[in-house]
């Protein structure tokens, strides 16, 4: 049972009505992390606002996911992990590279390996000690500058998973299929 409240559009804060109704025309429907969000209008809005930027930043879909899941794992919430999952599958990360990610190891597309330990090791290091990992994501064909769009998908991620986290958020039946078990 989730700690917080999980919003509707019609139970959440006024401040925070315009940002589920963009997430309910995108997706179709309010993912229950951002209907966490939703209580506190400034922190759902600054994550539409982040996750508006990062999806407009130069990856495609499959880097994104990638990146997402691998945020999500080494954050080690099991919401985002189910829901990245789910959504990695859709936009065609292959099978074997999700099921990787979430065993915490990197996925067999080189370029997705980069960008996935990039990523790892910015979280699971807080930014002390990427050289390596810069390095190696540059190496794959990343331009140096893409390196900060890693850190602004690690704060999309980060919004996300510490809420769903702290808040105990359940996953959707839609995501059920991919549940992932942090421990």
């Amino acid at each position: 049972m989730s700690r917080f409240r999980i919003h509707t559009i019609e139970t959440a804060p006024e401040g925070s009505k315009q940002s589920l109704q963009a997430l309910q025309k995108n997706f179709g429907f309010i993912p229950n992390a951002a209907a966490t969000m939703a209580g506190s209008p400034a922190l759902i809005n600054v994550f539409i606002g982040t996750f508006g930027s990062f999806h407009g930043a130069g990856f495609n879909e499959v880097e994104k996911q990638t990146l997402l899941l691998t945020n999500a794992v080494a954050l080690r919430c099991a919401w985002t992990a189910a829901f990245h999952s789910t959504l990695a599958l859709k936009t065609g990360v292959a099978p074997a590279d999700v099921a990787a990610i979430r065993d915490q190891r990197l996925p067999a597309d080189p370029k997705l390996a980069a960008l996935s330990a990039l990523a790892r090791a910015l979280i699971e290091h807080k930014g002390h000690g990427a050289d390596a990992a810069i390095e190696r994501f540059g190496a794959a064909g990343y331009a140096s500058t893409q390196v900060l769009d890693v850190v602004a998908g690690i704060a999309v991620s980060t919004m996300a998973a510490l809420t769903a986290t702290m808040a105990q958020t359940p996953v959707e039946d839609l995501f059920k299929a991919q549940s992932w078990n942090p421990a």
